[in-house]
């Protein structure tokens, strides 16, 4: 299961790649160049998503990062060169070429980016280079403030995804996920095997690990993101020696997160954009219109809209209780929303004086989450 997969993304944290003394550590990192190394040359396609930029910038500059997103910037700008030629040094000692991609949001949530970088990753893997991945936190401080792509575990979920990836291993600190939190409690037990991330494992998570922007909460996020693309996710411990050899010789190491379904690649890219832009309000009828007639929406059916979106851009979609319930591409901009909210299609035209479509959303561009 496991052993056969091809196509691998391994997400490091900045945890794991530093030692005690917030440096970072060479004998464990080269341990996990040579274990990739070894799975490279079998032919597997492997793309690494890593941390750090941040935390090894702070350590040159011997400045403390809390204090504005501007010094975590100039850090990362400095880390960030640090970190690749780490990498760099430590796989062409194996022969093996690397490839630096700095990614920002609107890299997923503009579509034809999103497909130009999904090409270019895709013709890098073919010649056999492995990317090496990371927020580009130099210039985008949406990345070290908000939520939406605030860590490397979704990122590196948004990486597995949208490339067709069989395996999403995110290396930790920890053993995997547990039934209570092991800092706590000493008869606490990992769960090998996750068939679902329900609201009852997620509520297993505690919160970000120190000196990450991570911790188990994104993780889980990140593993229901994998499978319900149709991918395998794992946790492992990389403090363990030799871990990731062990995942491919199929020892129980880690927790792992079963495939739940399949979405198509267009469907991927609008459940799990980067950036929502508004938000539509729907009426009863409409939401049972929509998930259980699978039916497209319609301007009749709107009771509110908030933001600032344009046509073509991604929506959250909620009903009257504030619940989310889908994520559309949208046939019209927030302000046509607002004036023909509540009308029939037939109505469109007289209201704005043209009509793009009858459909406020098609159901072809529409996901139930």
């Amino acid at each position: 299961m496991i052993k056969d997969s091809n196509r691998i993304v391994f997400k490091f944290g900045t945890n794991i790649l530093r030692n005690d003394n917030g440096e970072i550590s060479l004998t464990r990192l080269y341990s996990f160049i040579e274990d990739i190394a070894t799975l490279r040359k079998k032919g597997k396609e492997v793309l690494v998503v890593t941390s750090g930029a941040v935390g090894l910038g702070a350590k040159k500059l011997n400045v403390d990062t809390s204090q504005s997103t501007v010094l975590k910037q100039a850090a990362a700008s400095v880390g960030q060169q640090i970190l690749m030629s780490i990498w760099q040094d430590g796989f062409e000692k194996y022969g093996i070429c690397v490839a630096q991609i700095l990614l920002t949001e609107e890299d997923f949530s503009n579509r034809k980016k999103y497909l130009s970088l999904r090409n270019t990753l895709s013709k890098l893997l073919e010649l056999g280079i492995i990317p090496i991945i990371n927020q580009n936190d130099a210039v985008s401080p949406s990345e070290l403030e908000h939520v939406c792509f605030s860590d490397n575990d979704k990122l590196s979920a948004i990486v597995a995804s949208k490339l067709d990836a069989d395996l999403l291993v995110m290396v930790s600190d920890i053993d995997g996920l547990f039934d209570k939190n092991p800092k706590e409690y000493s008869d606490a037990k990992k769960i090998d095997v996750v068939e679902k991330v329900t609201s009852k494992i997620e509520k297993l998570a505690s919160g970000a690990s120190l000196g990450g922007r991570g911790g188990m909460i994104t993780k889980l996020s990140a593993a229901k993101v994998v499978t319900s693309s149709g991918l395998y996710a794992m946790i492992v411990n990389g403090k363990k020696p030799q871990i990731i050899k062990k995942i491919f010789e199929e020892e129980n190491v880690g927790t792992l997160f079963l495939p739940t379904k399949v979405l198509s690649h267009k469907k991927r890219w609008i459940a799990y954009a980067t950036n929502i832009m508004g938000e539509i309000t729907v009426n009863s009828g409409a939401k049972t219109a929509l998930i259980e007639k699978q039916k497209s929406l319609l301007a009749v059916g709107i009771v509110d809209v908030k933001g600032d979106f344009k046509a073509g851009e991604i929506i959250s979609i909620y009903d009257e209780s504030g619940l989310e319930f889908a994520r559309a591409v949208v046939n019209y901009n927030s302000d046509e929303c607002k004036k023909i909210m509540g009308a029939h299609s037939d109505e469109i035209e007289r209201i704005l004086g043209y009509k793009l479509d009858d459909d406020v959303v098609i159901k072809d561009n529409l996901v139930l989450l």
